[in-house]
């Protein structure tokens, strides 16, 4: 009998261990897409600091050929 509720205590700790881990591997999967959007929003603004300073380097150009 003792076997039994031992076996009956571990199989419900597999269960809501079996939750939790899907619950985490969920969560993974939006921490991994938010992962992905920040990469292609640093992208954006590395292209756009580079267009940026490209601009800058023209206005220094500019003025250098004024004096």
């Amino acid at each position: 009998m003792e076997s039994s509720s031992e076996s009956e205590v571990l199989a419900q700790e597999l269960s809501a261990m079996a939750g939790k881990v899907a619950a985490l591997e969920t969560r993974l999967r939006e921490v991994e897409a938010v992962i992905d959007r920040l990469e292609a929003a640093a992208e954006t603004t590395a292209r756009a600091l580079e267009e940026v300073s490209s601009h800058w380097d023209a206005v220094y150009r500019a003025m250098r050929r004024a004096e």
